[in-house]
C-alpha cells in the first residue's frame, strides 16, 4: 500500500502541467524521472508481483511499461572505440614504407622459408659433395655448392613475382587486394631474387676463375643447362633492375618504361638456364600472368573526358591505363577513374595533370583545336567492393592530385545516400593540401557535372577543408582560373568501352585458366609422346637437346593461352556486336560523329562551396584533426606525396588512437 500510494503521488506530480514547463530544465526531469524509476525499483525488489498488481490497479485496464523501456529519459554510457588488432595496424618502416603487422609477420615466414630452404639445400649438398674437376679442393667444392643453392633459393622468389601483377586476376580480389596495392610484392620480391642471382651469377664466375675453367662461361651444353643463357639473362636483369629504381622510375619513366619490356627475353633465357624443372615451379604465377596480358587487350575510343560505355561495372578508387597513340604507341599510363558507375552509368572521367612529358602533350593535344582524339584504355581495375561505406566517420586526406580518388568515393556515398536506409558514414571530412590557390578548381569535380550543379544530399554529412600551402592571401575574382572541360563525340567506327569477358568475368576467366591449362597439359603429353620420345629413345648421343624441352613447354603453354582465350573473344564479339550498333545507333541521334563539341566552362558549385573552409599560408595539423575524431570507428584514407602518407601512417600507428583505421592509396609504398 506504501508504494501504491507513492506511485500515485508521483504521477500525478510528473502529469501535471507544472511539470511540462518545466521540462526544459533537463535537470529537475532527470531527477523526477529517476525518483520515480527509484519507487519503481524499490517496489519491485521489496513487494515484487503485489507492487505490480497494485500498480495494474492504479493504472486499470491499461498496461503498464517501466519508464526505462519506454525511452522517457536517456541512458548514459561510454563509447568505446572498436579496437584494431596490431596485425592490421600501419607501420612506418624505411626502406619498406607503410606496411601492416600482417605483411610484417608474412615476411618473416617467407623469409623464414628462404633460410631453411637454403640451409636444407647446403646441408644434403655438404653431405654428398660433388668435385667437378680433379686436383679441386674441398672448399672450392663447397664455395661452388653455395653459389649454386643461392640460384636455387632464387628461383622461390621467381614462384612468387608474377600473382601481383596479374591486374586481371581472380586471385587478387580473393586475398582482398588490388593490382595498386601488391606492386610493392612485385618489387620486394625482383629486389630479393636479383640480389640471390647476382650472388649466384658472380660465385660462378670467381669458382670458374679460382679452378682454372673460365671456358666454361661460354658453354651451351645440350645435356646439362646452358650458361651462356644464364649470363645473358643476368645482364639484361641488371639493366632492368637498375632502372627500376625510385628515383631513376620518377625521373626518367620512358628509360624505365621501355627497359623494363625486356622481361619477355628475360623470362626466355632465364628459363632456358634453369631448366624444364624449375619451369614448373615458377608455372601457376607465369601461366595466369600471360592469360592477364593477352586479355587486356586495348579497346579503342575517341573520348578522353567522357568515354561510351556499354554496363560497364567498377568501384571507387578504380585505376585506368590509358594509351595515346599520337604520343606514344608503347607507353601506357595508370589514372584513378574519378566517375561512378552508378551515379554516371554512361560515363568515366580522368583527371591528368600536366606535370611530366607524356602528361605535357596531352595538354597541348587537348588545348588545340582537334575534333577527335584516339585511346586506348585497359581496365578498370579496383577493388571487389566499397569497403569505407562500413565506417562510422570518413577522413580523406590528400595532397595535389591525390584527391583524385576521393572524388570517386565521395561520389559513390553522393548515390548510396539516395537509397532508402542508406548505410553510410555519418560524417565525411576531406582535407585536401594544394600548393597553388589554382589547384582549388579540382574541388569543382567532387559532384557529377553534365551542365547544371547536382546538390549535396541532407544525409551527407560533408566538410572539406582546403589548405593553400604557397599562398597566404586569398585571390580575387579575376586572378580565380575555373576547371574547363572537352568534350568530343564518338565516330561510327569507334568501339564502345565493356568489360572484357562480359559481366560473369570471374566465370569466364575461371574458365579459360581451367581450359587453356588442359589443353597444355594434354598438348604437351602429346608431344612428348609422339615426337620427343622416338628422338630421344633413338639418339646416339644419349637424349634430346636440354634446352629444346624448356622451349617446347613455352610455346605450348602460349598456344594453350591464345587459343582459347582466342576463343572466348570470338563469342564475346558476336555477342557485343548488335550492342554495339545499338550504342552508337544511339549515339549518332544526339549529335554527328566526328562533331566537336567545344570546352565547356564548368559552372561553379555553390553546394561544395558553402562546405568547403579555405586556409591560406599553413599546413594542416593532421594529428590534430585526427585525434578530434570522437567516433568508435573512423576510417582513414590518405592519398598524395610519401611524406603525407607516412605522417598520417604513423599517427593511426599502435600506440596512439585505438579508433583510427588507416588505408594508403598509392602505387608507392
Amino acid at each position: 500500500m506504501y508504494y501504491k500510494n507513492v506511485v500515485q503521488n508521483e504521477v500525478q506530480r510528473i502529469t501535471h502541467p507544472s511539470f511540462r514547463r518545466e521540462q526544459t530544465n533537463e535537470e529537475p526531469k532527470r531527477r523526477r524521472w529517476g525518483s520515480l524509476a527509484g519507487c519503481l525499483s524499490g517496489m519491485a525488489d521489496d513487494m515484487g508481483n503485489a507492487a505490480h498488481k497494485g500498480l495494474q490497479e492504479f493504472m486499470g485496464s491499461k498496461p503498464f511499461l517501466h519508464p526505462l523501456q519506454l525511452g522517457l529519459f536517456p541512458r548514459t554510457r561510454e563509447v568505446k572505440p572498436k579496437l584494431i588488432s596490431p596485425l592490421w595496424r600501419p607501420y612506418v618502416i624505411s626502406p619498406l614504407g607503410i606496411v601492416t603487422g600482417v605483411e610484417l609477420a608474412f615476411m618473416a615466414m617467407f623469409i623464414a622459408l628462404l633460410i631453411w630452404s637454403l640451409a636444407n639445400y647446403l646441408y644434403v649438398s655438404f653431405g654428398h659433395l660433388h668435385m667437378h674437376k680433379q686436383g679441386e679442393k674441398i672448399w672450392q667444392a663447397k664455395f661452388r655448392s653455395v653459389s649454386l643453392r643461392l640460384g636455387y633459393v632464387g628461383n622461390i622468389c621467381w614462384a612468387f613475382l608474377f600473382f601481383p601483377v596479374t591486374r586481371g586476376s581472380s586471385l587478387l580480389p580473393l586475398l582482398g587486394l588490388t593490382s595498386e596495392s601488391t606492386i610493392k610484392y612485385h618489387i620486394w620480391l625482383g629486389h630479393v631474387s636479383n640480389v640471390l642471382f647476382a650472388l649466384h651469377t658472380v660465385g660462378f664466375v670467381v669458382y670458374w676463375g679460382m679452378t682454372d675453367q673460365m671456358s666454361e662461361m661460354l658453354e651451351w651444353s645440350r645435356t646439362y643447362v646452358s650458361n651462356v643463357a644464364g649470363e645473358i639473362a643476368m645482364v639484361i636483369a641488371v639493366v632492368m633492375w637498375v632502372t627500376s629504381f625510385g628515383r631513376v622510375r620518377r625521373k626518367m619513366f620512358e628509360v624505365f618504361f621501355y627497359t623494363h619490356h625486356l622481361y619477355v627475353l628475360y623470362i626466355l633465357f632465364y628459363l632456358l638456364h634453369v631448366g624444364a624443372d624449375y619451369l614448373c615451379m615458377i608455372l601457376p604465377g607465369m601461366f595466369l600472368f600471360m592469360i592477364d596480358r593477352y586479355l587486356s587487350s586495348s579497346i579503342m575510343v575517341t573520348n578522353y573526358e567522357s568515354i561510351l560505355l556499354t554496363g560497364l561495372k567498377y568501384n571507387p578508387t578504380s585505376i585506368l591505363f590509358i594509351n595515346i597513340p599520337t604520343i606514344s604507341k608503347l607507353q601506357w599510363h595508370p589514372f584513378t577513374v574519378t566517375s561512378n558507375s552508378n551515379l554516371e552509368p554512361n560515363n568515366l572521367s580522368l583527371v591528368v595533370k600536366s606535370l611530366g612529358s607524356w602528361s605535357r602533350k596531352l595538354s597541348q593535344q587537348i588545348s588545340s583545336s582537334v575534333d577527335r582524339l584516339q585511346v586506348s584504355v585497359e581496365g578498370p581495375y579496383g577493388p571487389i567492393s566499397s569497403h569505407f561505406l562500413r565506417h562510422e566517420e570518413l577522413v580523406l586526406i590528400s595532397g595535389g592530385s591525390g584527391i583524385t580518388p576521393f572524388i570517386s568515393i565521395i561520389r559513390e556515398i553522393i548515390f548510396q545516400s539516395s537509397n532508402p536506409n542508406p548505410q553510410i558514414p555519418s560524417r565525411i571530412l576531406l582535407v585536401c593540401a594544394f600548393k597553388n590557390s589554382t589547384d582549388l578548381a579540382m574541388l569543382d569535380l567532387l559532384l557529377p557535372f553534365d551542365g547544371t550543379p547536382h546538390p549535396i544530399p541532407e544525409l551527407l554529412n560533408l566538410q572539406i577543408e582546403a589548405y593553400v600551402t604557397r599562398e597566404k592571401d586569398q585571390p580575387t575574382d579575376s586572378e580565380k582560373q575555373p576547371a574547363q572541360t572537352k568534350r568530343f563525340n564518338p565516330a561510327q567506327s569507334d568501339r564502345p568501352i565493356s568489360a572484357n569477358l562480359g559481366p560473369n568475368a570471374w566465370l569466364w576467366l575461371g574458365a579459360i585458366i581451367v581450359s587453356s591449362f588442359a589443353l597444355f597439359v594434354v598438348l604437351l603429353g602429346v608431344v612428348t609422346r609422339f615426337y620427343i620420345y622416338p628422338i630421344d629413345r633413338n639418339a646416339h648421343d644419349g637424349s634430346y637437346h636440354y634446352s629444346y624441352f624448356v622451349l617446347w613447354d613455352v610455346f605450348l603453354a602460349c598456344a594453350g593461352v591464345l587459343a582459347v582465350s582466342s576463343a572466348v573473344f570470338l563469342v564475346k564479339k558476336r555477342r557485343d556486336l548488335a550492342e554495339g550498333n545499338r550504342v552508337k545507333g544511339l549515339e549518332m541521334g544526339v549529335s554527328p560523329p566526328g562533331s566537336f563539341a567545344g570546352e565547356v566552362e564548368s559552372v561553379p558549385v555553390q553546394c561544395v562551396a558553402g562546405a568547403t573552409n579555405v586556409h591560406f599560408g599553413r599546413r594542416p595539423d593532421l594529428k590534430r584533426i585526427l585525434m578530434d575524431c570522437g567516433a568508435s570507428d573512423v576510417g582513414v584514407m590518405a592519398c598524395g606525396p610519401r611524406s603525407l602518407r607516412h605522417e598520417v601512417a604513423q599517427i593511426c600507428s599502435p600506440g596512439s588512437a585505438q579508433n583510427l583505421h588507416f588505408e594508403s592509396i598509392s602505387f608507392n609504398w
